[in-house]
């Protein structure tokens, strides 16, 4: 993997807006989560090493945990380049190209509590 390209890959991601949070030490963090709110449905990156990450798009109603997906319309899992690739190229919701499929979360897609209870916040854009 180019590390450079991963790091390209993030910048615009962030760019685009959403919250980033790692887990971990902030020099190494075990891993590194982006979600992107839409006002229907939620786009979630999950990287938990250069060979590990998954990403999804999870309807966003109510008293949903974007985290913890009941349903996806879209999931990716592959390697960091890869699956920020796939993530990027996803549709924006409403798009006549954006997923629309009714699907069960592949347990990836899934952050456990005590998890999330360790991270902390990188940054904020908006969208």
């Amino acid at each position: 993997m180019n590390r450079a390209e991963v790091d390209e890959l993030l910048r615009e991601l962030r760019r685009r807006g959403g919250v980033f949070y790692a887990s971990g030490p902030k020099d190494g963090p075990e891993v590194v989560v982006h979600a992107h709110l839409w006002p229907t449905c939620a786009d979630v990156v999950i990287l938990r090493g250069e060979d590990d990450a998954t990403a999804y798009r999870t309807p966003t109603m109510p008293g949903a945990d974007v985290f913890a997906p009941v349903l996806v319309s879209w999931q990716y899992h592959a390697t960091a380049a890869w699956t920020l690739r796939a993530a990027l190229t996803l549709p924006t919701p409403g798009d006549v190209h954006a997923p629309i499929a009714v699907l069960k979360p592949d347990p990836l897609c899934f952050l456990p509590l005590d998890l999330r209870r360790r991270w902390g916040h990188l940054g904020r854009r908006p969208a």
